[in-house]
């Protein structure tokens, strides 16, 4: 598993824990209440992070026998790399409020498990540590870095030359959350940051300015929205950088066929786990219709409520060039750091590798919409 994973520091797996929901479970107990509403939690009455689970448990598998199936494998090939398997960590911000190691831990794994990372603009560690925690080995999986535009143009632009600089080969922009949800969970608790845990790498972005309002505006449309980015925004950042800009938070067709006008560099399906605009369609029922919007041109990920080895070979039959996960990889990084991260990851691939066996799948080239189940109906 790596150099840095068998350490004989890393602490080991908890008994029982053999599935991600495993993982789940234990890290509500590991985890304190401000931390689990933080990462467990999502918009209002938490709808669409059921939802998101739920869309891909309710697919099924349609299985061919008597197959060739040796020498298959998992490998893909994204943005002009070969890769040992479609998966990919998430971004996912504040990865200390889970394990003192956070964000380091998650690079250390992914890279020894041969995944990809995307670090998140709100990570605590900074991005030139991660990357180098990453490292450089040819065998791993890809690097990016998301990014929230922030309403400061020359701070972006700054912010993009580090991530360049430090070896990231993409930037991942999400457009899906010009504001916060309303995350009833978190106000519960009262969330808040510990000290010594922020967003380290926004540091030096000063405060926008203060707007004042008239009578009868709003302070989110009138204020905050105000800054929020547009198309325009995306096609001025594709300016500024030699990465490839992939937009993650395409739900709707139409903002699909948008993005291959602006030749963005790939589409990520996702309702940011549920966390943004509850009762948002789950990621698993928009997969196929923005596939077939984005029809070939462009690569199309895929994120939330996957929790299976099978929910990857279902994703991919519904033409996915690869999948994320978030909040599996936080609990296992709350439960045993790097080894919890790892241990997560070595999860999916098996059962992944097990799926496409039992579907009669030798490669994910053999994962179409045949392998899944769907019921004929009589429209005469």
């Amino acid at each position: 598993m790596g150099r840095y994973l068998t350490m004989n520091s890393l602490p080991p797996i908890p008994a029982g824990v053999v599935t991600l929901d495993d993982h789940e479970t234990h890290a509500r107990t590991t985890l304190d209440a401000n931390a689990w509403a933080y990462f467990a939690g999502g918009a209002a009455d938490e709808h669409t992070v059921r939802a998101n689970a739920d869309a891909w448990h309710d697919l099924q598998l349609l299985p061919r026998v008597l197959r060739p199936l040796a020498g298959g494998h998992t490998r893909i090939t994204l943005l002009g790399r070969d890769l040992a398997h479609p998966i990919l960590l998430a971004p996912v911000a504040y990865q200390r409020l889970a394990h003192p190691d956070g964000e380091i831990a998650s690079a250390l794994a992914a890279s020894a498990l041969q995944a990809g990372l995307v670090l998140s603009t709100q990570a605590s560690t900074p991005l030139e540590d991660v990357a180098r925690a990453f490292g450089n080995d040819p065998a791993r999986g890809p690097l990016w870095f998301q990014l929230y535009l922030q309403p400061d143009r020359g701070f972006n632009r700054e912010l993009v030359q580090r991530v360049e600089a430090a070896g990231y080969e993409a930037l991942v922009l999400t457009v899906d959350a010009p504001c916060h949800g309303a995350r009833d969970r978190e106000r519960r608790a009262g969330f808040r940051l510990p000290p010594g845990i922020g967003a380290v790498n926004l540091k030096g972005l000063a405060a926008p300015a203060t707007t004042s309002l008239r009578p009868g505006q709003s302070a989110l449309f009138d204020g905050l929205l105000a800054h929020a980015p547009t198309w325009d925004d995306v096609a001025w950042l594709q300016s500024v950088t030699r990465l490839p800009v992939l937009l993650k938070g395409i739900l709707h067709p139409d903002d699909a066929r948008q993005a291959v006008a602006l030749q963005a560099g790939g589409v990520i399906v996702s309702n940011h786990g549920g966390r943004t605009l509850d009762t948002a369609i789950a990621t698993a029922r928009a997969l196929p219709r923005v596939a077939e919007a984005v029809h070939g041109e462009l690569p199309v990920l895929v994120d939330g409520g996957i929790r299976r080895g099978t929910d990857v070979l279902k994703a991919m039959a519904l033409g996915a060039s690869a999948v994320l996960i978030g909040r599996p990889f936080v609990f296992g990084l709350a439960n045993a750091g790097a080894h919890g991260v790892a241990h997560v990851l070595r999860l999916l691939r098996d059962e992944l590798e097990i799926a496409m066996a039992l579907a009669g799948c030798r490669t994910l080239a053999d994962a179409s919409p045949a392998c899944l189940w769907t019921e004929r109906r009589d429209d005469s």
